[in-house]
């Protein structure tokens, strides 16, 4: 097993101590235990309902808005968590810059995803989303020599790659929805800047980061340009919410954009990166039994045989 070399403990801004929590030793894993399994099952199986959700908030909340709601609102509930555990998150350990970047990819991310949900299904996007892993796989290897993969990883991502490829072409065929192509180009691209923040993360080291200030590098980003991008295209902000709404937004910021990317920072410190990411497949196999009995959302032969393929790929790279 791996073990990452401990770094300077960071300084608390408040107390000028050294972090205990920091001193400690992370040990790394080279394969996938019980509990990362179980965590990542979890995490799969709401992120697959959370897109659903987005899908039927947009009637009326804009995509662009009700991201800056959901991460202004997991922003105050991570400061308030680290408050009480006694988490610094405003030391000084060089971390800003990298910090920074990593919250630009993660709000692009979000942007995409959620403005692709205007022109898409949500069963549709979150197959799309999951290209996250070919980039992650792809260049990971590149920076972290320890997880390099072998001929039947490859062959496991490209099944994935191909499933994709499957899907999108439903959106360029004859007869198919106007926009629809648009918004699998945006899921797409949403897809790539998840796995470029994965990357940046391990390439970087800001895995030495506790999970609480890295996942807060990227909410709190997110917060303050979500809005910005939100007033460039034009879009509506509506106040009073219905309850159904504010129901959707309190959902998605505490244990969508809190707890449940607070679990995957926490994972990604612990076990390899490509291995997580390509589990992560399962959500599509969520999405796509949440979003027809929710919204009643059409699945065609193509989405079926490409969540077929993804299964393959997820089996095949998480192979030893």
């Amino acid at each position: 097993m791996n073990v990452a070399k401990p770094s300077a403990p960071p300084v608390s801004a408040e107390a000028g101590a050294p972090v205990e929590a920091a001193q400690a030793l992370v040990v790394r894993k080279d394969h996938l235990d019980g509990v990362a399994i179980a965590v990542l099952l979890a995490c799969s199986l709401f992120w697959g309902f959370q897109q659903v959700l987005v899908k039927a908030t947009i009637v009326e909340m804009p995509p662009a808005f009700q991201a800056a709601m959901r991460f202004g609102g997991a922003t105050l509930c991570l400061w308030l968590w680290c408050r009480w555990r006694g988490i610094p998150l405003f030391g000084r350990d060089a971390s800003l810059r990298d910090g920074l970047i990593v919250g630009a990819l993660f709000a692009a991310e979000f942007a995409l995803l959620f403005c692709a949900l205007a022109f898409t299904s949500a069963s549709r996007v979150t197959v799309f989303a999951y290209t996250a892993p070919f980039w992650v796989a792809a260049l990971v290897p590149f920076f972290v020599r320890s997880e390099r993969l072998g001929k039947t990883q490859w062959i496991g991502l490209l099944l994935a790659f191909l499933a994709v490829l499957l899907a999108l072409s439903d959106g360029l065929g004859q007869g198919a929805p106007a926009g629809l192509w648009w918004g699998d180009l945006l899921a797409v691209c949403g897809g790539a800047a998840w796995g470029l923040t994965t990357v940046v993360i391990r390439a970087r080291g800001l895995t030495r980061l506790s999970p609480e200030k890295l996942l807060f590098y990227q909410v709190a980003v997110s917060t303050l340009l979500l809005p910005i991008l939100s007033w460039v295209l034009g879009e509506r902000w509506t106040w009073p919410w219905s309850p159904f709404a504010a129901a959707s937004i309190i959902v998605q910021a505490v244990i969508g954009a809190f707890a449940s990317y607070l679990a995957w920072m926490w994972l990604l410190g612990r076990y390899p990166a490509t291995r997580i990411s390509v589990f992560a497949f399962f959500t599509p196999v969520f999405a796509l039994i949440i979003g027809p009995l929710w919204l009643g959302e059409r699945v065609g032969p193509n989405l079926l045989l490409s969540v077929a393929l993804v299964a393959a790929g997820i089996v095949l790279v998480n192979r030893k």
